[in-house]
């Protein structure tokens, strides 16, 4: 079997082959190298390779289930080589890929690219585990689209104001030297951002923000310094550049890319730049696309989001092939 791709090029040619597609998979989703049913658990199961299925013996419905099965892949009739190529896009460009980009770049239709990507965002999305300690940054900001890029249909139905008020607010809390977390707020009063922080940040810890009034207050359970920007956007360590800096990759992607994103889809667009940004190579962790690519994949099971749970409609029914 040929090397671990790389680079684009080779992860196309790599998995356009079934066997490495089938053996990448198999690694990822039964690392002792027993083939489980994703219904029921048992590894009863035989291998019927001109299906290119697996056969469960235990009694239950759906007894026949592939690789696509019990992930984000599921209930695609786009096959594996393709899925595996959207998912290095995403993951490896730094401001985004639009799914137009992606239509043409699989051949399929652009509402198929833009559902397989919303799968995609779905699984990057990773579980916070504990609290951030030290250094931390908290700041918070508004994402929307802007005006000149929208239809004027578009503009006349999102754009009823000035400054923030049409657009949605966004906080991000970055542990220097290490991830960065975002949510989307309902607004940027006290009881909102001062509530994401206590859930994120470690008492004890030194915390960074500006001087929005709605911080005030957290001196009793961090060491809380703040940076008025309407003086300086430095003063020592006390600074949210770190993050700012993340803003700025995160907007010049919806900008730029994406051009405009709806509300309620916001919030996958953030976890796919925090899942970039939090896997990033530094010095401490030389991380290239592959490792990226495959950390990816291994979030795709038990991951599913099919076409009306993202469109607000009724949940699908489930199907047994894949």
């Amino acid at each position: 079997m040929k090397a671990e791709p790389k680079t684009l090029q080779e992860a196309i040619v790599y998995f356009d082959d079934f066997e490495n597609c089938k053996k990448f998979m198999m690694e990822l989703r039964w690392p002792d190298g027993i083939v489980r049913c994703p219904q029921c658990g048992s590894d009863n199961v035989s291998y019927l390779a001109k299906a290119r299925v697996w056969k469960c013996y235990a009694k239950h419905p759906c007894a026949k289930f592939s690789l696509k099965t019990g992930t984000i892949f599921e209930d695609s009739a786009l096959p594996l080589d393709k899925w595996v190529a959207a998912v290095w896009l995403i993951v490896d460009c730094k401001n985004g890929i639009s799914s137009y980009e992606v239509a043409r770049d699989l051949g399929v239709s652009q509402k198929s690219a833009w559902h397989m990507m919303h799968r995609i965002r779905f699984a990057l999305h990773g579980e916070s585990s504990g609290k951030f300690s030290g250094e931390v940054e908290a700041d918070e900001t508004f994402i929307g689209g802007k005006a000149r890029n929208m239809h004027v249909a578009q503009r006349k139905r999102r754009i009823t104001g000035t400054g923030g008020k049409d657009k949605t607010a966004v906080m991000g809390i970055l542990e220097r030297g290490g991830n960065v977390r975002t949510v989307v707020v309902p607004n940027r009063k006290k009881s909102a951002l001062q509530a994401e922080v206590k859930k994120h940040v470690e008492a004890g810890a030194a915390l960074y923000t500006d001087a929005l009034l709605s911080y005030d207050g957290l001196e009793g359970d961090y060491a809380h310094q703040v940076i008025d920007h309407a003086v300086k956007y430095v003063d020592g360590r006390v600074h949210t550049n770190t993050l700012e800096n993340f803003w700025s990759l995160l907007k010049r992607g919806i900008n730029g890319t994406y051009v405009s994103v709806e509300p309620f889809h916001l919030f996958r667009y953030l976890d796919e730049q925090a899942y970039r940004y939090n896997n990033r190579a530094t010095l401490h962790n030389p991380m290239n696309d592959f490792d990226r690519f495959k950390m990816a994949m291994s979030q795709i099971v038990g991951k599913r989001l099919t076409w009306n749970q993202l469109t607000g409609k009724l949940t699908d029914g489930q199907t047994c092939i894949n």
